[in-house]
């Protein structure tokens, strides 16, 4: 369950304070109390508000002497600021210092209910606008294309997570489609109107990825001529995508875990812990646990990111579903282009798998692409096709990384589909009896072709 919104309430006035904190727990929020203005800037630090309501006259200072100090632990969290002796010149000198609102007591509710509910939309999408810009746009697909036992496995496996708050750990090859999985686990989770944020952590420096994560304060370093934003205070509430997460630095690994572990960190330079509440989604195509025997990722944060893990198959080892993801990817990239509808000839949906596909999804979708671009017609015929470092792209190429079951099943798989589903004659080609070809079947859970 998402937390809900936190307010920090600094009135030194017992029953207006009292007030405003029954009004707001009625409504759904949570809410924290300070008298002075060391004990607003104690729970700022430690509880990570989402909106701040201060009086302005308070006994160890004013909320304008207030406002600077907590701009300096987190500049993007709004204060509101309240007086029973209003004036217009303190009103223009509270917005000036940053204030959003100044608000005269006594406090109309329903009016402060609205201004809080704007505020918080406001963050919201500020908090989406920078995780568009911080992270590599995607072309959203559908992760679950296909009729494969083990696409379906995999769908079946998602969805009963979606609600989950524990960390998930995806494991897969390059471009199998970890990204997209991990966007349509966010999309469809109770987080989706919040922000997501994704990084790629192979080949970042420690110091690089360390300020990208966690951010960093003016001054930490010498080209740290402001404070900036980490990817975990931009994600706030929602969701934050660490792809290749093997890769990440081991003296940044322990930062990692406590934020997961106690939804804290602490900015490069910075002296004060910030809080965050955030879903981790990571991914790897490594082997994790063989890394934690090498040393070479901490056995405690392994144990802690992997609570859940999802494993997105290699293409080469769903043959079935290669010419329904073709299809897909060829309607998106066409109407992408502006071509209209284009058709794939039945040679070429042949030759994609014969193909061991070593990129996976994205290197189908990056061979359909460029189909499309050196085509001329309304279909894709098989000398369109330019598989990546290969010439001859007609001919079945056999990856060495196969296992003899998984080549099995391809040869199985392709024999039969050249053959229209014709079990007998696939057998007769393979040189085994009918029944071992359905024995054979029935063990690879390979469906008959639609003919």
């Amino acid at each position: 369950m998402v937390a809900k919104n936190r307010i920090l309430i600094v009135e030194d006035e017992p029953a207006v304070r009292f007030g405003i904190r029954d009004f707001l727990e009625f409504q759904g929020y949570e809410v924290d109390e300070a008298e002075t203005c060391q004990d607003a800037r104690h729970l700022f630090g430690n509880s990570r508000p989402d909106v701040v309501i201060a009086d302005y006259m308070l006994p160890d200072g004013t909320a304008l002497d207030l406002l600077p100090r907590l701009k300096e632990i987190d500049s993007e969290i709004p204060l509101l600021v309240l007086t029973g002796h209003g004036s217009i010149d303190l009103a223009v000198k509270a917005i000036k210092e940053g204030a959003e609102q100044f608000l005269t007591k006594p406090i109309e509710m329903s009016a402060l209910q609205v201004i809080l509910q704007r505020l918080l939309e406001t963050q919201r999408k500020h908090h989406k606008d920078l995780a568009s810009t911080s992270r590599r746009v995607r072309k959203a697909i559908d992760p679950f294309i296909g009729t494969s036992a083990a696409i379906r496995s995999l769908a079946d496996q998602a969805r009963k997570i979606l609600t989950t708050e524990s960390p998930i750990l995806i494991l897969g090859e390059t471009g199998a489609g970890k990204g997209v999985l991990a966007r349509w686990l966010h999309e469809n989770s109770p987080r989706a109107e919040e922000a997501f944020v994704d990084l790629n952590c192979a080949g970042l420096s420690r110091e690089l990825l360390e300020t990208e994560l966690f951010g960093h304060q003016k001054g930490a370093f010498t080209s740290a001529t402001s404070s900036k934003q980490g990817l975990f205070e931009v994600a706030h509430r929602g969701t934050v995508f660490l792809d290749e997460v093997g890769d990440v630095d081991l003296q940044i690994q322990p930062k990692l875990l406590k934020v997961l572990e106690d939804n804290r960190f602490r900015r490069v330079g910075g002296v004060r812990d910030q809080q965050v509440d955030v879903r981790l989604i990571a991914a790897t195509h490594q082997d994790l646990g063989q890394l934690v025997r090498q040393k070479k990722f901490r056995d405690d944060l392994y144990f802690r990111i992997s609570t859940i893990p999802l494993s997105f198959p290699p293409l080469r080892n769903r043959i079935e579903d290669i010419p329904v993801v073709a299809r897909y990817l060829l309607d998106k990239v066409s109407t992408d282009l502006s071509r209209g509808q284009i058709q794939l000839e039945d040679d070429c949906l042949k030759a994609l798998q014969a193909y061991a596909w070593p990129g996976n999804v994205r290197e189908l979708r990056n061979v359909i692409e460029r189909a499309v671009l050196l085509s001329e017609g309304k279909s894709i015929s098989l000398k369109d096709l330019n598989f990546e470092g290969h010439a001859n792209v007609g001919a079945a190429t056999l990856d060495s990384r196969l296992t003899l079951l998984e080549l099995e099943k391809q040869h199985i798989q392709r024999v039969l589909d050249e053959e229209r589903g014709r079990v007998e004659k696939a057998a007769t080609r393979l040189g085994i009896p009918r029944s071992s070809l359905y024995q054979k079947l029935k063990k690879h859970q390979i469906a008959l072709p639609k003919v």
